[in-house]
């Protein structure tokens, strides 16, 4: 889990927002996500080894945004990458890659290493993005 996690996702939940998780995982991760630190923070989760497919399966992204309650067009999604990014782009949503210190260390499964549209050096930068716009600037 990253340090900036569980800081990150407060704040966000502090400001309204509904979070959710979309994850490539075994069943292990499954298992043990009620005694994570996130689990908490997460309004809705979908979960690989559960629906029997993968990302960037375009019904994944639809679910997640079923089950946080609203369209993917009106979701923010951010991911390493790992195949995902056009996957939740291609259904109406926002992607950003998370492309932090580490990101070289990652072994994600066909990475987007091409990825043209927006990154964010950290998780906590996400936060950013939902800073009021300055008077008579064009929202973005």
């Amino acid at each position: 889990m990253r340090a900036d996690a569980v800081s990150t996702l407060t704040e966000l939940r502090d400001r309204g927002l509904r979070l959710g998780v979309l994850s490539d995982c075994t069943a292990e991760l499954a298992e043990t996500w009620p005694r994570l630190p996130l689990a908490t923070l997460v309004d809705a989760r979908v979960l690989s080894c559960e629906e029997g497919r993968r990302k960037p399966d375009p019904e994944l992204f639809r679910l997640i945004a079923r089950r946080l309650g609203t369209d993917p067009q009106h979701c923010l999604y951010i991911g390493d990458g790992g195949g995902e990014l056009t996957g939740a782009s291609n259904c109406g949503m926002q992607a950003y890659m998370l492309r932090a210190t580490d990101w070289t260390d990652n072994d994600a499964h066909a990475r987007e290493d091409d990825w043209a549209g927006p990154f964010l050096p950290s998780l906590t930068d996400a936060l950013s993005l939902l800073e009021p716009s300055p008077a008579g600037s064009d929202p973005a």
